[in-house]
């Protein structure tokens, strides 16, 4: 996975989700839960990447950015909860894949 589309695409699989461009800034993107508009993705472009927001557990947070350079701490967003990932090719899709099903998981209305 290496395109904006891409992460849209699968954050938009796995269920009641849909796309949402609500900032002037056209550069983020973000994937919402539709009953509760929660977001669960925050896609955007920075330094020549695609960038992925991703919720985690607390205990996940850090086993993700140990294990992976391209899982940083989240960009714009609270680093206790949210990783960035960054879509340079050397996160394995199927990684990438659970991250962002977590993240869906984590934000779902209970």
């Amino acid at each position: 996975m290496k395109t904006r589309r891409e992460a849209i695409d699968y954050c938009l699989s796995l269920g009641t989700a849909y796309e949402d461009t609500p900032f002037r800034d056209k550069n983020w993107t973000v994937v919402r839960h539709m009953k509760t508009n929660k977001v669960f993705a925050w896609i955007f472009e920075k330094d020549g990447h695609i960038w992925v927001n991703v919720k985690c557990e607390p205990g996940a947070l850090e086993f993700w950015r140990q294990a992976y350079p391209s899982v940083v701490p989240a960009f714009h967003l609270n680093k206790d909860h949210w990783n960035s990932i960054i879509l340079d090719g050397s996160v394995p899709e199927e990684e990438i894949h659970e991250m962002i099903k977590q993240s869906y998981l984590l934000t779902k209305k209970k």
